[in-house]
């Protein structure tokens, strides 16, 4: 029976320290997913409007950062100033907008039926869309030191080619975000999407002037 006993008990002693050891790191890891989400969803609550802006201007950032790398040549280096550009028009402009948009949108149109989210989806098309890409390419040409004149030049000449291909990405994404999401995680659902278009719309924003 001694022998029986102590079997067990060395059986017991390894195999426990090894299930832990083979547990932790994923247990740790979960629960910091799920306290950085607690303590995210609390700052959403808490400062909607600077969070929302904080978490645009790090994908605008990302964004930009992910459009230079792709048309970069070897020889070239990042252009800091031009992320800073597109990541303070997140965190001054974008995040605002986008917060009383959504929140005007649930309040209007409460429901989430088929007909009130395609009725958010256009409003968002063709009011909002063109407005918060007008206020992008102005404040990015204004921060380059352009003047009203050429500002104008630059939404003629490229505020309708970028609405037109906005219309190939931008409906599905919209129906998905109104029609699924929780009108205080709109924002945030809205600027991840974004990251994808705004490799684009960073790219447009920083062509030469029209002049040159």
């Amino acid at each position: 029976m001694n022998t029986s006993a102590t079997k067990i008990s060395k059986t017991h002693f390894f195999s426990f320290p090894f299930s832990i050891r083979k547990s932790t790191p994923s247990s740790a890891s979960a629960k910091t997913r799920i306290g950085f989400l607690a303590w995210y969803l609390g700052a959403l609550e808490s400062r909607p409007i600077i969070t929302k802006s904080i978490s645009s201007a790090v994908i605008f950032a990302a964004a930009d950062v992910t459009s230079q790398m792709i048309t970069m040549t070897p020889s070239d280096s990042l252009d800091i100033i031009r992320t800073l550009r597109m990541a303070g028009y997140a965190l001054i402009i974008l995040g605002t907008a986008q917060h009383q948009w959504f929140n005007f949108m649930g309040r209007v149109l409460p429901k989430r039926d088929v007909v009130s989210t395609l009725k958010k989806l256009l409003l968002g098309n063709f009011v909002y869309g063109p407005v918060i890409n007008s206020a992008f390419f102005s404040f990015n040409a204004a921060l380059q030191g352009e003047n009203g004149e050429e500002i104008a030049a630059r939404l003629k000449r490229d505020l309708i080619p970028t609405m037109t291909n906005g219309l190939m990405y931008w409906p599905l994404c919209d129906f998905l975000t109104y029609k699924v999401v929780p009108v205080h995680l709109q924002p945030l659902v809205n600027s991840s999407f974004s990251y994808a278009w705004t490799i684009y719309l960073t790219y447009v924003a920083n062509l030469k002037k029209v002049s040159d």
